[in-house]
């Protein structure tokens, strides 16, 4: 029993880092564009994360729980692949990167089952890999486009701007509200997922934790990443920090329902640097930018070649004894 407890709470700490870190996924366009102070808008991301998590979180767990390395991982494996992938994360929130969880538990989850010689379904991670590739350029494309038709329309209203601004504003909020339940339906299976592998909690049960420990993230240590986000990459009006949220939420929320962990990171920031595009490319801060790439290409080696390591370390110790 007071192993099953360490698990969760280990998953509690990964649904930590995540509600840290991709609360910006979700809320940083808002604040970064003035619309909302980081205190009001954290609550909806709170409450929305784990809507998300409690009723379409299911998907991802799955994959997650059995998808990736076939066949049934110890307490040790387990524990490893969270607090490894729950490490990397945490540094990253530290440095104000937007990094993805999805690549940092998926990472992980590899890296432990190299380390057990399990049978690692390759063709599932082959396809995880190329969302990871996908999801952000189609959020570009897609926020290129709603951007650029948002200002053709706003051009030609000569009367009513203020009462058009408004409007946008609280579409701006329901959209926020949009990504953070995708987020939840997203991210609270990378949580918890390997600990499904074991099948001894219900899953239902461990969704809400995991959306919780997300909620729990966002609300403690969520500022950091979001203003990286919604001030670092390229400035935003709100028209602008519309079209990147939908964008967003649209390309994480498809991949949710496929079952596919994707990074929300990623896709919000592919979704802001399309907003850039239409202002022109000299508008996008290429440093952010190449700082984050840097990040999301370290961040799924590191975690598998840590979890790979540490295992060996406590088998080899464990067998000495």
């Amino acid at each position: 029993m007071p192993l099953i407890f360490l698990l969760l709470g280990a998953g509690a700490y990964l649904g930590w880092n995540i509600g840290a870190n991709d609360t910006a996924n979700c809320i940083g366009t808002t604040v970064g564009s003035g619309l909302l102070p980081f205190k009001r808008a954290v609550i909806l991301v709170a409450i929305f994360a784990i809507l998300g998590s409690v009723l379409q979180g299911h998907h991802v767990m799955e994959t997650i729980g059995k998808g990736i390395v076939k066949g049934d991982l110890s307490f040790a494996a387990i524990l490893v692949v969270l607090l490894c992938s729950g490490f990397f994360v945490t540094l990253a929130t530290f440095l104000s990167i937007p990094v993805s969880t999805s690549q940092s538990i998926v990472g992980g989850m590899v890296g432990i089952g190299l380390a057990l010689e399990a049978k690692v379904d390759f063709s599932k991670l082959i396809t995880i890999v190329e969302s990871w590739i996908i999801c952000p350029f189609l959020a570009m494309v897609l926020s290129f486009a709603l951007y650029y038709l948002l200002g053709l329309v706003l051009r030609r209203i000569k009367v009513g701007i203020v009462l058009v601004q408004s409007f946008l504003s609280w579409l701006l909020i329901l959209s926020g509200c949009y990504v953070a339940y995708s987020m939840g339906a997203n991210h609270a299976g990378n949580a918890v997922g390997p600990i499904a592998n074991l099948g001894i909690i219900h899953p239902r049960i461990l969704l809400c934790i995991g959306g919780g420990a997300i909620a729990v993230g966002a609300i403690t240590y969520g500022k950091k990443v979001a203003y990286t986000v919604g001030k670092g990459i390229t400035p935003l009006d709100i028209p602008g920090a519309f079209a990147a949220q939908v964008s967003s939420a649209l390309g994480i929320h498809l991949f949710s329902i496929l079952g596919i962990p994707v990074s929300t990171s990623a896709t919000i920031v592919g979704a802001v640097a399309g907003v850039g595009l239409v202002k022109g490319v000299g508008t996008i801060r290429k440093k952010t930018i190449l700082t984050i790439l840097i990040g999301w290409a370290l961040t799924p080696c590191f975690a598998a070649l840590s979890s790979f390591l540490l295992y060996k370390v406590i088998f080899i110790l464990s067998t000495k004894q």
